[in-house]
């Protein structure tokens, strides 16, 4: 596989974007970081010759990925498991696997209750797309679905918005969701989704190319999560608001009032916010819903 990049600023990107986007056929991903001015646009080509007339005509560069790239990523990173809650430990390894502590095992052989059970384990290897589980954003996410989902019912929802891994909608389906789906505009990150969904032998996980602006919910989802950025998440509300609870993330502690303010006025009410770093995850659902699965806000 080739891959094409270039960086540019909104203008030269509304002065070629057409043509540009007919080149790729839905393949071209746009990603804007806070901070910058300049956008990353990337290309995945299935040809050198593709690569090299997208170079001719657009400038940028074009890079070639070795076949096995998904297996050399997944070797890259052997970093300490990550524990959400006790009942997931996610690991960049398959060989990684959750240990009851001592002192559990002994207590409960004196109570005579059953040993005790261990967390259930997600492989999510180190890779190219956003979201391995270190970082803050992803991290945070998935403790507040945790908590969330901690005594729901098998057979919930989730629409995983932004997905990169794939790991929010995979630690779902661990944690007794049914019917998940999970969007992402790059299509390597759909790519390797998948992958991580065979890897860990996880069906009915559905794994979509598409663009969040673009996305119609359809059926009402139990949760939605998004880990975007903050002028994409407020730009996508309306339709955020049509699920029971929403998880979103990717936000910086100067956007947090902002993004407030606009699910307030979408009737959502605001049930946490976690922060680290410079980052912030927040929890919101739906005001005055008779939700059976609504626990109380002040469990979080």
């Amino acid at each position: 596989m080739h891959v094409w990049r270039k960086l540019a600023n909104q203008r030269w990107l509304s002065a070629h974007g057409k043509p540009l986007q007919a080149r790729a056929r839905g393949r071209l991903v746009i990603i804007s970081r806070p901070g910058r001015k300049r956008l990353q646009l990337e290309i995945a080509c299935t040809s050198r010759n593709v690569a090299r007339k997208l170079t001719e005509e657009f400038g940028g560069r074009a890079e070639k990925w070795p076949s096995d790239w998904l297996k050399r990523f997944a070797d890259l990173n052997k970093s300490k498991p990550l524990k959400v809650g006790k009942r997931l430990l996610i690991s960049t390894t398959a060989s990684s696997r959750a240990k009851p502590k001592a002192y559990g095992v002994k207590r409960a052989i004196r109570s005579g209750r059953p040993e005790v059970r261990q967390p259930l384990v997600l492989v999510i290897p180190a890779s190219a797309a956003f979201g391995t589980g270190e970082h803050a954003t992803t991290a945070m996410s998935l403790r507040l679905l945790e908590r969330l989902s901690r005594k729901w019912k098998k057979g919930w929802s989730l629409a995983d918005l932004g997905t990169g891994t794939g790991i929010l909608a995979l630690a779902a389906k661990r944690f007794g969701a049914g019917r998940v789906t999970g969007i992402d505009v790059d299509p390597r990150a759909i790519s390797i989704a998948k992958a991580n969904a065979r890897l860990n032998k996880i069906a009915n996980a559905d794994f979509r190319l598409g663009d969040v602006r673009r996305w119609k919910p359809g059926v009402r989802w139990d949760v939605i999560a998004a880990n975007l950025y903050n002028e994409l998440l407020i730009s996508v509300v309306s339709k955020l608001r049509r699920s029971n609870w929403l998880i979103l993330s990717g936000v910086l502690h100067r956007q947090e009032a902002e993004l407030l303010r606009v699910l307030q006025k979408n009737n959502m009410e605001i049930a946490s916010v976690k922060r680290r770093g410079k980052w912030i995850a927040l929890m919101a659902c739906k005001r005055r819903t008779s939700n059976p699965q609504r626990p109380k806000l002040n469990h979080f």
